[in-house]
């Protein structure tokens, strides 16, 4: 694979893992409308390897408050908020799990990486984004999330494994429908996406040993370490923009895009 093609890779990835608007699905579309070579559910894998080094990183604190709950778990401290936040986010992340054991054992996954499925689930799932953020109440801190709202977190999560819906969107679409705060529920959404990534990175991983394919290997790491400088950056303005802007935006842009989609699938 080509440096070129690996850097616009990167970017995509980088850009639209934290966006709500499915980094999965850009990356379907790059060879799907522009006939260049698929990359593989492998790069695929790789540049979201990347995003998670650069979701912990800027997430460093948070991240900490994971590790000291996860000793405090071992330790038999369960009641600390530490160690309830590492349990909340270990039951939120099970759904997405075994759903995407359940696609990849099945072949699914292969048959869901196409324009009209894409076209669909840009559509639906960027209206049902539009509606949690204009409904949902903003009462809500990370501290607050429970057991059901973690269930329930899960669940829809468990959904992004679809290309199209976003892990991201459907994460903040479903916190802002529990009342979490816009930050909140960014920030939520950004923590239950190292768990889910670290999923992907370590089936990634077994299926590179497997293959024994070290050019394949260079160019996934190549490719994880673009994403990452992209992410990062793509994480501080976002995080800035929650701040004083709805989601609107990326509701326009699903639209925009589902449309152009449904023309090209169907016209």
């Amino acid at each position: 694979m080509t440096l070129t093609h690996l850097v616009l890779l990167a970017l995509i990835q980088g850009i639209a893992e934290f966006l709500p608007i499915s980094s999965s699905a850009h990356l379907i579309l790059l060879p799907a409308l522009t006939g260049a070579p698929d990359q593989g559910l492998t790069i695929d894998a790789a540049v979201h390897v990347g995003t998670l080094a650069a979701v912990m990183l800027y997430f460093r604190a948070e991240v900490g408050q994971l590790f000291r709950g996860g000793f405090d778990l071992a330790r038999g401290r369960a009641g600390t908020d530490d160690a309830r936040l590492v349990w909340l986010l270990a039951v939120a992340t099970v759904p997405v799990v075994i759903f995407g054991a359940i696609l990849a054992l099945t072949g699914s996954d292969e048959a869901l990486r196409s324009v009209k499925v894409i076209a669909w689930t840009t559509i639906v799932f960027g209206v049902a984004l539009w509606l949690s953020d204009r409904f949902g109440p903003q009462i809500k801190g990370l501290g607050e999330l429970r057991l059901p709202g973690a269930v329930v977190m899960g669940l829809t999560q468990a959904l992004s494994l679809i290309p199209g819906v976003s892990r991201s969107g459907i994460s903040m679409t479903t916190a802002r429908a529990l009342g979490f705060r816009r930050v909140e529920a960014a920030r939520l959404s950004m923590l239950m996406s190292i768990p889910a990534i670290m999923a992907v990175g370590a089936w990634t991983g077994v299926k590179l040993v497997r293959s024994g394919d070290l050019e394949l290997g260079l160019d996934a790491a190549i490719a994880a370490g673009l994403s990452f400088v992209a992410a990062l950056i793509t994480l501080v303005l976002l995080m800035r923009m929650v701040r004083s802007w709805t989601l609107t935006p990326f509701v326009l842009y699903r639209l925009v895009l589902g449309a152009i989609l449904m023309i090209y699938a169907y016209g």
